[in-house]
């Protein structure tokens, strides 16, 4: 037997005015499409901006439906949307924004195993890293360089 042991590293902002301009600006559109996002259900609110490669930003917030798995992330909205009209585009960064309707998030939302997939097929698709900010209603911003800092054991077509 061996071990191995992987780590995962993060850059961690106080805030969102320690960001740059540019992410500042794709949070603050995560946040505004976050409050559109159609969570009757679980009253979980997510918004995520995706900046593209050519300069477009794509947006995306959860939409639930009452047979609960029907319903999908607000991170895969944005990208298969951002898959099917700018097909050739790179994805450069993801701003993921994460609120509650009857708590406040103050710790950072990260996507979940299903998103974290999604994202791994454009990064393996497009090879090249997607950086990936999220953060809760309010509070600290997480910053990982790509999704395999997320999931570093990826599923994708070289097992198929």
């Amino acid at each position: 037997m061996k071990e191995i042991s992987i780590t995962s590293s993060f850059s961690v902002y106080n805030s969102l005015e320690e960001l740059s301009k540019e992410i500042q600006d794709l949070m603050n559109q995560a946040v505004e499409i976050r409050k559109k996002a159609y969570a009757p259900y679980s009253q979980f609110r997510v918004g995520a901006a995706l900046l593209l490669d050519n300069g477009k930003i794509v947006l995306g917030s959860n939409q639930e439906n009452a047979a609960y798995p029907s319903g999908l992330c607000a991170e895969r909205v944005a990208i298969f949307h951002a898959g099917s009209i700018y097909p050739e585009a790179k994805i450069l960064k993801i701003a993921i924004t994460a609120a509650s309707d009857t708590n406040q998030t103050t710790a950072p939302i990260p996507p979940c195993g299903s998103c974290r997939q999604s994202i791994a097929e454009y990064e393996i698709k497009q090879d090249t890293p997607i950086e990936i900010y999220f953060m809760g209603e309010i509070g600290e911003v997480y910053k990982s360089a790509s999704l395999k800092n997320l999931l570093p054991f990826m599923f994708d077509k070289k097992f198929l």
